[in-house]
C-alpha cells in the first residue's frame, strides 16, 4: 500500500505498560512525521502476560509474548507489531517479517535493592527467572539465592516492595522508558554481566509485500547492525533452546565489535568471546561467532 493513500495504521502491541510507552514511541514518530495518517493502538493481552507459574523457558519461550501480535497481523486487525527485540524468537515467520529496529537505549542489566539495602550480600534473595542474569550474577555475588519471578516490570517492583525480595534485576531500557530510572541502585557494565540479544532495542514487524516506507526514518542504523549480529549469532548457536546464553555489539565507526557468551552444558561451564569485523557484514560475524563456539569448546571462564 502506497504511504500517500494509506489514511489509517493500527500498531499492535502487549496491553503491559511498558510495551505501551514503547509503541508510543512508533506513534508519536508516525504522527509527527505523518500528520494526516490516523494512527490507532491494540493493545493485546499476550500468553506470555497470562502464564506466570514458571520461568519462560520451562512455559514455552519468548514465542509466548508474540502469538497473538502476530495473530492480530496474519488477521488485518493491526498493520505493525512493536517488540521489545529480545522477547522476539529467533526465527521469524517469512509472511511476517522484521521490518527495522530502533535506536538502542541502554542495554544493561539494573540492580534494583528493596529498601534495607545498597548492595547484594549472601543470602539475600534475588527476584530473577532469567538463567543468563543469574549465571554471570553467581559470579558476582557467591551466596546469594535466586528465586522465580515473573509480571510486568511493575507487578515485580510491587513484589519487592512488598518484602518478597531482597532486590530485582531488570532491564534498565524498560525501567528507564517507564520513568523508573531513580529505582535502579546500580547498572552493570556489559563487562559484569552481558546483555541478552536485542536488550533495549525496539523490533518493526510488519506483513511480507507492503509498503512500509513511513518507517524509514525510524529505524536506526547502529540499533539496526547490532540486531542482525546479535540475533545471527543466537541463531547459529540454537538459540531456541534454553541454554544460557548472550550477545552485545557495539559500533565504532565502520567497524562492530561484538562479544558473546555461550554456556556448554555438557562440561556445566562458561566462555566469553569478542570479535570485530566490518559493520556492514554484522551477519556474518554473528554466524562466524557461532562457528567459533561449536569449534572451540573449552573449559569455561
Amino acid at each position: 500500500m502506497d504511504t500517500m493513500t494509506r489514511t489509517k495504521l493500527v500498531v499492535g502491541s502487549r496491553e503491559s505498560k511498558l510495551a505501551v510507552v514503547q509503541s508510543n514511541i512508533v506513534i508519536d514518530y508516525l504522527r509527527e512525521n505523518y500528520p494526516r495518517l490516523e494512527v490507532e493502538l491494540l493493545a493485546l493481552k499476550t500468553t506470555g502476560d497470562i502464564k506466570l507459574d514458571g520461568p519462560l523457558y520451562q512455559i514455552g519461550g519468548k514465542g509466548l509474548f508474540v502469538k497473538e501480535l502476530d495473530v492480530a497481523l496474519m488477521e488485518r486487525r493491526s498493520d505493525i507489531s512493536v517488540h521489545s527485540l529480545k522477547d522476539v524468537p529467533m526465527e521469524v515467520s517469512e509472511e511476517l517479517p522484521l521490518l527495522g529496529f530502533s535506536r538502542r537505549e541502554d542495554e544493561r542489566d539494573a540492580l534494583v535493592m528493596g529498601r534495607d539495602g545498597a548492595e547484594l550480600r549472601p543470602g539475600m534473595v534475588v527476584g530473577c527467572s532469567s538463567l543468563r542474569r543469574q549465571l554471570q550474577l553467581k559470579a558476582l555475588y557467591p551466596g546469594v539465592e535466586f528465586r522465580n519471578v515473573r509480571g510486568n516490570v511493575l507487578t515485580r517492583l510491587q513484589k519487592l516492595d512488598n518484602g518478597e525480595y531482597d532486590a530485582l534485576v531488570l532491564a534498565s531500557a524498560g525501567l528507564r522508558r517507564l520513568g523508573l530510572g531513580d529505582r535502579i541502585t546500580r547498572c552493570f557494565d556489559t563487562e559484569e554481566l552481558l546483555p541478552a540479544a536485542g536488550q533495549g532495542i525496539l523490533a518493526i514487524q510488519g506483513r511480507r509485500g507492503e509498503d512500509y516506507s513511513m518507517m524509514e526514518g525510524f529505524y536506526d542504523p547502529d540499533g539496526c547492525a547490532a540486531a542482525l549480529a546479535e540475533r545471527a549469532f543466537v541463531r547459529r548457536v540454537n538459540g531456541g533452546c534454553s541454554s544460557p546464553m548472550a550477545a552485545h555489539a557495539v559500533l565504532r565507526g565502520e567497524l562492530l565489535e561484538l562479544t558473546a557468551l555461550y554456556y556448554d552444558e555438557d562440561r556445566g561451564s562458561y566462555r566469553k568471546h569478542t570479535m570485530t569485523g566490518e559493520r556492514s557484514c554484522a551477519e556474518e560475524i554473528g554466524v562466524e561467532m557461532g562457528d567459533w563456539f561449536r569449534d572451540n569448546k573449552g573449559d569455561g571462564v
